[in-house]
Order: C-alpha cells, then structure tokens, then sequence
C-alpha cells in the first residue's frame, strides 16, 4: 500500500515506494545508524524489511513508514506505528524511527514521531503508544522523553530476537498515554 500520506512542515510520511530500496539499504549498511539498532543489513536484508513494514501496512493500517523532506523528496528513513512484537508491548502499538545519519539533528525525527503520535490517537483504538531501545541509544530515549513518553523501569527487558551475547540485548520501555480531550 503506497497511497499512505502524513504531512507535516518539513515532511511527508507516506507508505513504501520501489524506488525507497536503494536509499534505505545505503542507510541500513551505514554503521552509525545501525550501531545502537542492530546489524548492518545488506540489500537483501533491507528488501525484505520493506516487504514486512509493506504487509504491516496492509495488515493494521499502520507500519514504520518512509519519510522523506517535503522540500527535495529526499527519503531519510522511516517512522510510524507498528504493533509490538517483543517484552511486554508485544501486541500494543509501538512507535519507531530510523533516520539516516546525515539527517539527525536537525529535528526530523521529532517532527515525524509527533506527527505519528497524533495519528495514531486519531486513529487506532489504543490508550496508550509503546516504545523500546537499547540504554545506549540516547538519541531515541531522549526524543521519546521530549515527546512526552515516560520510562518504565519495571517493564525493561531482554529482546528475545538480540543475541544473548549483544550489547543490544537488553531493552528499555517507555509509553504515552492518550492525551485527555480538553
């Protein structure tokens, strides 16, 4: 499903496109971005991860989409909701992003997420929005922080999906709730 559209300021989230691969598999093969995430992928590898975030779409309505900036069409990586497959969100609405390197920084991935969040509240029936990452991936719990999500020490986990000897095993959780219509 590509006919997915979110646009904000600067951005558009929007479903998968064929010509996303080339892009998102130089970003998915650069060791910055995958350092706190995973594994370098190569193509095939990313191909395949589009083909899952693609049935996702088709399956929920909702997936981690592709992102690109409004002003060039330029794709930076992806955000959006999927549902949980891991620790204690696994079946809950998680959100996610992963942007290319030369992209952080520069408050895209904010943007996109808050624009994901209001979505999802628009739209899916849930009181609350999860997410996970690895202690170390600072940028992504200090953009949930700044995004409002709150830790949950308690529910932190080892992802059964990492390598038991990985330095990403370990995972912490956050959420946000609904906000109270006023």
């Amino acid at each position: 499903m590509t006919d997915f559209r979110l646009e904000t300021d600067r951005l558009v989230v929007r479903g998968w496109r064929d010509g996303d691969l080339l892009p998102f598999a130089d970003m998915c093969a650069d060791p910055r971005v995958m350092a706190t995430l995973g594994p370098i992928m190569d193509r095939d590898e990313t191909q395949a991860l589009i083909g899952r975030l693609r049935a996702m779409q088709d399956r929920h309505g909702h997936t981690f989409w592709a992102l690109e900036r409004r002003e060039d069409g330029r794709f930076l990586g992806f955000c959006g909701l999927v549902m949980g497959n891991a620790g204690l969100i696994e079946g809950k609405v998680e959100i996610g992003w992963r942007l290319s390197h030369d992209a952080w920084g520069q408050g895209y991935a904010r943007e996109a997420a808050a624009a994901s969040l209001d979505w999802g509240f628009a739209n899916l029936d849930t009181d609350r929005i999860w997410a996970i990452t690895t202690p170390g991936n600072i940028r992504s719990w200090g953009l949930m922080e700044r995004l409002g999500l709150k830790r949950h020490p308690q529910l932190d986990f080892e992802h059964p999906n990492v390598a038991d000897d990985s330095p990403l095993k370990q995972h912490i959780t956050y959420s946000i709730a609904r906000p109270v219509a006023d």
